[in-house]
């Protein structure tokens, strides 16, 4: 019998890794210009993104690979009892990459997946991840591509007229730490939802 795909250590090691992000930018704090600082929170801003993404991914692919039902009921299609990880994985991403756009559309990619009623799903909707998750997006998309669009978006996120760059943002009042805490918090409600 293969393995089952643990959701909990998925949970457990970017609960880790934010915790680095949040080491590095102390590490290298100290002494930086503001402009200097506000590139540091930027790469922040992208490494966390990625961490919780690669999150999101391995945990679709993890709630597939425990019970395939969850995506047999969704589509209609009998899926063999035990799937490898690599044919979970390429179910959900085929041969592109894991892409949505803002937390509505993680949702909506965890509900082609998982029933509504799943855990992921559950816990990705409550109202008081919304606003980080929210954020963490469109902080991102600026901070990577520093367009219009993307400034556009993340202004309306942070509900402000001006911004001058991701980093100069997310830098002040703690706000890098608060969205910080939030993911971390899905995370440990992810662990422990998880059967495996």
């Amino acid at each position: 019998m293969s393995r089952k795909k643990s959701i909990k250590r998925t949970a457990k090691l970017f609960q880790d890794n934010a915790d680095e992000i949040i080491e590095f930018i102390d590490t290298v704090k100290p002494g930086l210009s503001k402009e200097f600082t506000s590139w540091v929170y930027e790469h922040a801003v992208i490494r966390l993104y990625r961490e919780f993404e690669i999150m999101m991914l391995d945990a679709l692919v993890g709630a597939i690979n425990n019970d395939t039902t969850v995506l047999s009921n969704k589509t209609g299609f009998d899926f063999p009892k035990h799937l490898t990880d690599e044919v979970c994985k390429y179910l959900v991403i085929g041969d592109g990459y894991f892409d949505f756009k803002g937390r509505d559309g993680l949702i909506r990619t965890l509900k082609s997946y998982v029933p509504i009623d799943h855990s992921l799903v559950s816990i990705l909707t409550k109202s008081e991840y919304k606003d980080s998750l929210d954020k963490l997006s469109t902080l991102r998309n600026f901070a990577a591509h520093d367009s219009s669009k993307s400034k556009k978006a993340c202004l309306s996120a942070i509900r402000q007229r001006r911004i001058g760059s991701a980093g100069s943002w997310i830098k002040v009042q703690d706000r890098f730490q608060r969205i910080v805490n939030d993911l971390k918090a899905i995370a440990v409600e992810i662990e422990a939802q998880a059967p495996y």
